[in-house]
Formats: structure tokens, sequence, C-alpha cells
């Protein structure tokens, strides 16, 4: 049994379809990246797996469970063993790093002040960001955001790891460290992984497997060496920085492509 389930979810935003009937499986312990034009709904089907969006039609279903339609405190325990890093990474700026990283260990249970530290300085040190507990967002780099907005995500130790474009806006620098501790933290906390990203030189380095997803479906699934040996014409012209944009995406652009 797949760990994660997404069997014929239709998702649309007024007039425009995003999903169709979707179909995808995420095995446990896989590094699964999902490509795919702008605007297709890939952030939304990682908002649809954490429920901060709901599906229209269909299910998807966390290990066996379907969670379409569970309550809050059912949802809210599937969340507990998911971290998400985010886009923009999602740092609260009102907060230094200490309080970004400490947030869902705070929001989720009562550890101590000492259980509290030691679990943010053992994130930070994780994501090579040691001893910065005191900086503050604005005082950070895009690359130090995202690698904090990370810290945030592994703070309670999730089965599965979420990355929406993780790399987006970096310098190349930035992103062979991001890759880097993608497939770090793959090894050591032995996590079901699932990337969102247009990056195929970053696809090729951290996936079991690959999916892409064209006009609310799933139209290629394979490992890295398939996708590059594929004869379909959207999957080349994508891995060869040929694909072009969709059309109508206004309405998608406020949740995420």
């Amino acid at each position: 049994m797949a760990l994660i389930e997404l069997q014929k979810v239709r998702k649309a935003f007024g007039p425009k379809v995003v999903y169709e009937s979707l179909d995808l499986a995420i095995e446990r312990g896989e590094a699964v990246t999902v490509i795919g034009g702008s605007g297709m709904g890939k952030s939304v089907m990682l908002k649809m797996l954490i429920g901060l969006l709901s599906v229209d039609a269909g299910e998807i279903r966390f290990d066996g469970k379907a969670i379409q339609n569970a309550p809050q405190k059912e949802l809210g325990a599937v969340r507990r063993r998911i971290g998400m890093l985010f886009q923009g990474a999602a740092l609260f700026d009102s907060l230094d790093v200490h309080g970004n990283v400490a947030y869902p260990l705070l929001e989720h249970g009562r550890p101590t002040r000492e259980e509290v530290d030691a679990r943010v300085a053992e994130c930070l040190e994780d994501v090579g960001l040691p001893g910065i507990e005191r900086m503050r967002v604005a005082e950070l780099s895009g690359g130090m955001k995202k690698r904090v907005g990370l810290a945030r995500a592994i703070a309670m130790r999730p089965e599965v790891l979420l990355y929406d474009e993780p790399t987006t806006g970096l310098d190349p620098i930035a992103v062979a460290h991001i890759v880097d501790l993608i497939v770090e933290l793959n090894d050591r906390y032995d996590v079901t992984t699932i990337v969102v990203t247009h990056d195929m030189p970053a696809a090729f380095r951290v996936s079991d497997r690959i999916a892409m997803i064209d006009r609310g479906h799933v139209i290629f699934d394979g490992t890295p060496d398939e996708i590059r040996q594929s004869a379909d014409p959207r999957v080349r012209d994508f891995i060869e920085g040929n694909a072009p944009e969709t059309d109508d995406i206004q309405t998608l652009l406020r949740y995420g492509g």
C-alpha cells in the first residue's frame, strides 16, 4: 500500500479546471519529483495533500486513510507527520530564526524550553546554519531563508517532506546547497519526499521517480533514466527547456502554480 495516494482528484478554481482526474501514488521512503509547466497546479497538489486546499472530487489517502474530508483533529494528526518547505520559505518576519524553527514544536506540543532550544539548535545544524538563532529574518539571504524554512520543516521529525520549488530565486551556489540538503536529509531522516520543481538538474539529482503533469493529468511517471529516454514531445520540450507557459493562469497564480 502506497503511503500517499491521489485517486481521480478533481480541483477547479471557478471555470479554471486544474485537475480533471489526477492519479498519483507515492511509496513509503520514495523521493518523487513532480514537474510540469507554470500554472499546471503542482503547488496546488501539495496544498491539497496537507489540507490547505480542499478537493472537489476524488480521494486523497495518507497511510491508508482518506483525508480529503477529515475533521480538523484527524487532519492535524496527519500534518504533524508532514513537513513542508514553502516556495517563499514563509517565515514569520516578526520572529527571529529561533522563533521560526520552534513554531511547530510549540504549536503541536508542550516541550520544555530546554527541549525546544536543543531541537532548534539540532535542526539549524542539520541545514548548515549553526548558531544563528537570534538573527532576524530580514538579515537572511535568500538561500539562508530557504534553509531556515527547511529547519522548521524538519523540527517535528516528519515522515514526509514536501518541497515547493526549493531552488527558485536562488543563485547557483545556494541551489547546490539546497539540492545537497534534500539528498542528505532524505538519507538522514529516512523520509518520503515530494519535490515540486522546474529545475531538471535538481530533479535528476534528488529523485527516485519523476512524474510530469500536463493539462490536469500525469502524462509521465518513471525513473530519471526513463524520462531522459522519453519520446513524448511534451516531456522532451519540458526537460530541454522549451515548455510553453500554459494560458489563463491568473487564477492559479493566486494559489501557486
